[in-house]
């Protein structure tokens, strides 16, 4: 499992645990985290996860009513929920590539989920990308053409670990 795909996988159990049992607090689950976390990165990853997905907890719940015909959030089953959270969150406020952010989620739905629940989360989170009422980005113009030196090396893929 990649690293990225356990913080997500943490950060799941983690806001479960939290929907659930509201009192447990930040110190807790970042206790949590440090103990289930394969090593550094898994868990600076899942921390950056969860606390963006509790900062803007209304925000993103907002976000999944408005695509959500026909449900409150009370009557969605709280891994469900949880996953549509993380997965709103991704979608909004990371860079993390839609296709990636919907493909996880639909993971974590079937490994955490009922027999319908990834077939509930891709809609829904299908619904925040591709929304009628928000105006969709203008491609942007194609760079010239450059011819790279015979002595350039070519260019290298970045990261997604790099900050």
């Amino acid at each position: 499992m990649s690293l990225r795909k356990q913080a997500r996988y943490l950060v799941v159990q983690m806001l479960y645990q939290i929907d659930l049992n509201p009192d447990i607090s930040a110190g807790e689950v970042r206790r949590m985290i440090d103990e289930h976390g394969r090593n550094k990165t898994t868990r600076s990853f899942a921390w950056e996860l969860f606390s963006g997905v509790m900062e803007y907890k209304q925000q993103l719940d907002q976000e999944i009513m408005r695509v959500a015909e026909n449900w409150s959030l009370k009557r969605m089953a709280v891994t469900d929920r949880n996953i549509l959270r993380l997965g709103a969150f991704e979608l909004i406020h990371t860079d993390t590539p839609s296709a990636v952010v919907i493909d996880e989620a639909v993971e974590l739905a079937r490994e955490f989920g009922s027999a319908q629940s990834s077939q509930f989360v891709n809609g829904i989170l299908d619904k925040l990308i591709n929304r009628p009422d928000q105006p969709q980005p203008a491609e942007p113009p194609e760079p010239p053409p450059v011819d790279p030196s015979p002595m350039d090396p070519p260019p290298r893929p970045k990261s997604p670990w790099v900050t």
